[in-house]
């Protein structure tokens, strides 16, 4: 993974309640994880948008 340091502010309670409930140490990962996440959601909103009608699901045993 490219990293460069960068300063951004952080809203810290935030950062802190994220960090706990991700169970991370560092409100790096956090951001991190965060960052990962939000892209993958847009991702698939924007594949559903395109396929999600052309698409069909079977549930397991069917």
């Amino acid at each position: 993974m490219a990293a460069r340091v960068t300063s951004i502010r952080l809203d810290t309670h935030l950062a802190d309640e994220a960090r706990k409930f991700l169970g991370v140490k560092s409100r790096t990962e956090a951001v991190h994880i965060a960052l990962r996440e939000i892209v993958a959601l847009n991702r698939f909103k924007k594949l559903m948008s395109k396929y999600g009608s052309k698409l069909t699901f079977a549930g397991h045993g069917e």
